[in-house]
């Protein structure tokens, strides 16, 4: 009986490890079902939206998806994506990555790998237009709102002493909050602030940016732990577009100085140890 117990725990270790590697490569599967399938938002500006007209995604993201999956010899299947959706869909597979203007933070780095930044960008604080010359200590124990789920809601406990985060499922729901004076500010990133202050630029509901930052976030893609090969060429092809030039050509097209965000771009994609940021929790 004693052999019998060792031979079947031997087995099932055996069976254990089989399966382990049968799942363990994930840039074996991608290769051969030639598709590379990536999460994106299904309705944030600029990063990926429906086209008014085609009803098509567009935006920033979705350019990077596609031209990230020609440049590993693949085929893009783009996946749209709710902001609080993004981590788990990657951790359960159901996405080979995310590309979703996604931050580096220290859960999240426990829970997924990051690739290298393709980008910096700054969580800020929007508030009505009479603020503007605030800071953020003058928004100490004040309700800010903010995207369930994103870095924003998380730089309010980081940033703004005992402040009170007020989440929404969507960036529209926590920007109408501020409008209605149901909270004191309201926290997105850089690009999206910009275009809510334009948006209400010379109306009675101006809007306008704290000049300090909430945070400083590296934004890379988001893929499973332990897929070392499958990193390594999605780095790889990040390195390839940078050298390139495609991806500034994606910069420019979405958020640079053409554009109504204006944003010249100041870094190269670079891995994050190369970075001096200080990580969220």
């Amino acid at each position: 009986m004693k052999l019998n117990r060792v031979l079947s725990g031997l087995l099932l270790t055996c069976a254990a490890v089989m399966v382990q590697q049968a799942h363990a490569d994930q840039l074996q599967d991608v290769t051969a079902r030639k598709e590379l399938i990536c999460g994106v938002y299904a309705d944030v500006v600029p990063f990926s939206y429906p086209d008014p007209k085609t009803r098509a995604l567009v935006g920033m993201d979705v350019d990077l998806c596609n031209a990230l999956a020609k440049e590993m010899g693949l085929k893009p299947n783009l996946k749209p994506l709710s902001v609080e959706a993004r981590i788990s869909e990657v951790k359960m597979g159901r996405v080979d990555l995310v590309i979703a203007n996604l931050a580096y933070t220290k859960t999240r780095g426990e829970q997924i790998e990051f690739s290298n930044a393709y980008y910096i960008t700054k969580e800020v604080l929007l508030v009505k237009k009479a603020d503007a010359a605030k800071t953020l200590a003058d928004f100490e124990g004040k309700r800010i709102s903010a995207t369930k789920g994103s870095t924003s809601e998380q730089s309010i406990h980081m940033s703004v002493k005992n402040g009170v985060p007020v989440t929404f499922q969507d960036t529209g729901s926590a920007y109408l909050a501020l409008q209605q004076n149901k909270v004191n500010g309201f926290v997105t990133n850089m690009m999206t602030a910009i275009q809510f202050v334009q948006q209400t630029k010379g109306t009675p509901e101006e809007l306008a940016i704290i000049r300090e930052p909430m945070a400083l976030e590296p934004i890379g893609a988001g893929m499973r732990k332990g897929e070392t090969a499958f990193a390594a060429a999605v780095n790889k092809g990040l390195m390839g577009l940078e050298t390139s030039g495609e991806f500034k050509k994606i910069w420019d097209k979405w958020l640079g100085p053409e554009t109504k965000y204006g944003i010249a771009r100041t870094e190269k994609i670079a891995p994050l140890s190369e970075l001096k940021f200080q990580p969220m929790p």
